[in-house]
């Protein structure tokens, strides 16, 4: 379909990453808005090609990002400099997991950057259980959670699910980011609390919060064993150049069902 912007939206202006490179989007007189393979996840086609989510909150922004309103609904642009979920699409990440409607364990939530979009994506029938250890990011995620009724935020730390074990149902899939070298650790004792078996993972690995010495493949190698040894089954890894320098996603599956075994 093709659309006519009006007005645009208070978008805020062009949002900069890290890097300075600018994440607005100059979308011309017109947008196509296009499903992309993500469930939940879209393609706006103008000028620029632009990532975005249907807004679930018409008429608010969280982080300054561009809005565009097609046909009586408004998306926000997801700028991939800002958010490695949003690197990890543009990359050709094959799944994230993250349907409309799914429950989602999000360890390392910072300010509510990624998660809102997160919570864009799971819509409102689905729930985004957010952890944050830094109480200042913590208000500002606390902030987004108040328009935003599918995200639960916590401000604990994630190397203690047990602390929030009563807040916490089972959940789909859990989200990673938290850039500490006990990271896998800290997303198994997770998954053992709360992914459902045969449910996936998404962790964002920084090699330089791990081991800053050594190569970054020799550290992603290194965090896939100590995830294989706790029943987390990576799936598929990608690297988040030219977004991230020396990050990468890992996706996967927690305690797979065996394979038909007969007899």
């Amino acid at each position: 379909m093709i659309v006519y912007l009006g007005g645009r939206g208070r978008g805020g202006g062009t949002p900069r990453g890290r890097g300075g490179k600018p994440g607005g989007f100059k979308g011309g007189k017109t947008v196509v808005i296009e499903p992309h393979r993500h469930p939940g996840v879209f393609i706006a086609r103008g000028k620029e090609d632009a990532l975005v989510t249907l807004n679930l909150v018409p008429g608010s922004d969280v982080y300054g990002e561009k809005r565009i309103s097609v046909e009586k609904k408004e998306y926000r642009v997801w700028n991939p400099f800002r958010s490695k979920l949003a690197a990890a699409i543009l990359g050709g990440i094959d799944q994230i997991h993250m349907p409309p409607g799914s429950r989602v364990l999000y360890l390392g939530a910072a300010s509510g950057t990624t998660v809102s979009h997160v919570s864009d994506v799971v819509g409102p029938e689905g729930l985004v259980y957010a952890v944050e250890f830094s109480h200042r990011s913590g208000r500002d995620l606390i902030n987004v959670a108040k328009k935003r009724t599918n995200i639960i935020p916590i401000i604990e730390d994630a190397r203690h699910p047990h602390k929030y074990r009563m807040l916490v149902g089972m959940v789909d899939t859990i989200f990673a980011d938290v850039a500490q070298p006990d990271q896998a650790r800290i997303v198994a004792i997770n998954a053992q609390h709360f992914l459902k078996n045969a449910g996936h993972f998404v962790i964002s690995i920084k090699a330089s919060c791990i081991d800053s010495t050594a190569q970054p493949e020799a550290v992603f190698a290194a965090e896939v064993k100590k995830l294989q040894a706790d029943k987390l089954k990576p799936q598929e890894q990608i690297t988040l150049e030219p977004y991230e320098r020396d990050h990468a996603v890992v996706v996967g599956v927690y305690r797979p069902p065996p394979k038909n075994q007969t007899g």
